[in-house]
């Protein structure tokens, strides 16, 4: 391989991924580890038509924003990408990312940027996907978060956005799967905090096992899980396969796993592969703004689409008449039944499974109407609800929801969304701004209010 190749580049902006953007002899260069206004000189890493890749390898002027990561890991380690730009400049980069999905892709502009939604910044993770992989090369047997833009396991020995409770099992999981008959056969550890009933964490571990553990595999496993007070749950299949192996004695008490949302006095029990929001302090602000985005009445009926186990709809059957709560999954569908039972919400909430990823204009019709929405799709977006909505506002407007909120985890198909219910629907963007739900990553989360222009 010959000499590498260095650029001397002045970094303008940041792209969605988290890294600089420079132009070199009229190329747009993409530079890792690169921040606004600085001045690197950067190793070019690929070339491609249409632009380039590089990477930091000196920083000529330093933007007043760097920060020193706090993990030792960080640059190797996929798991988090800004910990080089001060925190509250990150929320500021994800606030502007936003802006400019909305106004490049949908053509919108909010009336009012809300406050950005921001919690901790360190130890958030109440949720992760842990990839384990046997590497004798590497000393055995590695747990963590994959390398950055690779399949291989990053070399952990800690992690600061992981909850603390697991953050300090990655060394101790390290060694009891190096010590398991079926090392090889583990691909991934998922891990989930709630708050257990008797106070306190609760910390589920689900083991993907690819084939049947051994007796001494068992006994390890228990011993591991009474000995680290956590709950062990294995997966043989996908994830409703799931089963409780032990709890977090060594018994076989009913899983403890759960969140409360206090101001509403709503209690969420899951099962560790549940979706729920990685973020549990954040969640807690959202919910509340959501439902004071959304003003619910005491006579409204209220649509909450892609409903999770209830995450939105329980606070806001405490607010309205009755909560409709729609899903894809009918497992989270009966999860979020049942949570309406134990909060004695079921007289004022329903949940159904329907796919709305085809919803059209006459199934959302045959829903009935809806005095207001709530609309928390995964990263695809919710084009085809959007698209039902603005078409019964075009065709009878007193009939369309006077209130839509957005929760999004992707900007580009809030964007594509919001420029259906404004120029098709005749709806006007009242408000967005950015949730915080991933500090230290590129991840953006926001919320948007959309109002019926004559509501």
């Amino acid at each position: 391989m010959g000499e590498p190749v260095r650029l001397d580049l002045d970094i303008e902006s940041l792209d969605l991924e988290a890294q600089g953007v420079a132009h070199h002899d009229g190329k747009v260069v993409f530079v890792s580890g690169g921040l606004p206004g600085e001045r690197v000189r950067a190793i070019l890493r690929r070339r491609k038509p249409r632009f380039d890749t590089a990477e930091v390898e000196t920083v000529l002027r330093e933007s007043s924003q760097r920060a020193r990561p706090r993990c030792p890991h960080f640059g190797v380690c996929g798991g988090c990408s800004m910990q080089h730009l001060d925190p509250l400049a990150q929320i500021a980069v994800k606030q502007r990312a936003l802006e400019d999905q909305l106004h490049h892709l949908g053509k919108v502009s909010p009336e009012i940027m809300l406050r950005p939604i921001a919690g901790p910044a360190w130890g958030y993770r109440y949720r992760a996907r842990l990839s384990v992989r046997n590497v004798p090369k590497k000393g055995g047997v590695l747990v963590g978060f994959h390398e950055r833009g690779s399949s291989y396991v990053a070399d952990m020995h800690e992690c600061h956005v992981l909850h603390p409770g697991v953050a300090r099992l990655l060394m101790p999981l390290r060694a009891l799967v190096s010590a398991l008959s079926l090392r090889d056969r583990l691909p991934q550890i998922e891990v989930a905090v709630g708050e257990a009933h008797s106070g306190g964490a609760c910390i589920a571990l689900v083991f993907r096992v690819l084939q049947e553990p051994t007796d001494d595999d068992l006994f390890l496993l228990r011993q591991f899980a009474q000995t680290e007070t956590v709950e062990l749950w294995l997966q043989r299949a996908g994830p409703d396969s799931i089963e409780l192996l032990c709890d977090r004695y060594g018994g076989n008490s009913p899983s403890e796993l759960g969140y409360r949302l206090a101001e509403f006095n709503v209690v969420m029990p899951y099962r560790p592969t549940d979706f729920t929001q990685v973020n549990h302090a954040v969640n807690e602000v959202l919910v509340r703004r959501a439902v004071a985005l959304l003003e619910p009445a005491a006579s409204d009926r209220i649509a909450d689409l892609f409903c999770g186990l209830g995450n939105f709809s329980l606070p806001l059957a405490r607010r309205a008449a009755q909560v409709v709560g729609i899903e894809g999954s009918a497992t989270l569908v009966k999860r979020a039944s049942e949570n309406a039972v134990l909060n004695q919400l079921e007289q004022r909430s329903s949940f159904s499974a329907r796919n709305l990823f085809t919803l059209d204009d006459a199934a959302w019709q045959s829903l009935g109407h809806f005095d207001r929405v709530l609309i928390d799709p995964p990263r695809e977006g919710a084009l085809e609800v959007c698209k039902a909505i603005a078409a019964q506002a075009t065709r009878a407007s007193h009939e369309a929801p006077h209130r839509i909120v957005y929760v999004s985890c992707n900007p580009a198909t809030l964007a594509r969304d919001a420029g259906i219910l404004v120029h098709l629907g005749g709806y006007r963007l009242l408000s967005a701004g950015a949730v915080n739900m991933f500090p230290h990553t590129s991840h953006v989360e926001s919320i948007a209010v959309f109002d019926r222009l004559n509501g």
